[in-house]
């Protein structure tokens, strides 16, 4: 019998720790199917607006890490650690693409109409064609035409892109991970997970949540 297990995924798609502990998840889940093949494991995306303050048409992004971490130095370290933890999951970041630290109002909206009315797996593409947008092309994914661009790129319509930019300008109301940040992980409403964990930790993690599962059938 098939049995299926809920992972509730918190995200924003200007967080790289997002993509790669997304990317590991999946990574995960593909060693699941080898050892439980009979276990469904079902994302469910939860979106959070990390900055819901940033200015409608953006920022600078190297002006915006500047003054976060104090200096340039301190950027370029980080940005070092943060692209090794990237390769591991065989994702090339290119930081120096990235022009515009976006408001990602917009882009949550377009992904959570997407769940809606697209498949799973047309989510899960959108999820990576996101991420590929702003981390390895550098484009502004607070920019309307960008947005249009990945979404059709995804097998949607022109006409329901433009169903759901009437609500681009409405605040975007996040996912609550109870001052947990992102990324952030809840294995069937029980167990939780904050960062970018390695694989095993994930693995094991949905290894406990299918026993206790189990334990309750």
């Amino acid at each position: 019998m098939i049995r299926r297990l809920n992972i509730d995924v918190f995200i924003d798609f200007i967080c790289p720790w997002c993509l790669i502990g997304k990317r590991r998840l999946d990574m995960a889940i593909e060693k699941l199917k080898k050892t439980h093949p009979y276990v469904d494991v079902y994302i469910r995306w939860r979106g959070v607006q990390l900055i819901p303050d940033m200015p409608k048409e953006g920022v600078v992004f190297q002006q915006f890490y500047q003054r976060r971490l104090g200096s340039l130095g301190a950027v370029k370290l980080r940005q070092a650690q943060v692209r090794h933890a990237a390769q591991t999951v065989n994702f090339d970041i290119n930081f120096d693409k990235i022009l515009t630290m976006p408001n990602t109002a917009k882009v949550h909206h377009l992904f959570d109409f997407a769940l809606k009315v697209g498949t799973k797996q047309q989510g899960q593409l959108l999820v990576e064609k996101i991420f590929e947008a702003y981390f390895q092309d550098g484009k502004n994914i607070g920019d309307s035409n960008v947005l249009l661009n990945i979404f059709k790129s995804c097998g949607f319509k022109e006409e329901s892109f433009n169903r759901v930019s009437r609500i681009f300008d409405e605040p975007f109301v996040s996912a609550n991970t109870g001052a947990n940040g992102v990324p952030y992980f809840i294995f069937e409403n029980f167990l939780a997970l904050a960062g970018a964990q390695p694989v095993d930790v994930f693995y094991q993690e949905m290894l406990e949540s299918i026993a206790l599962q189990e334990q309750s059938a």
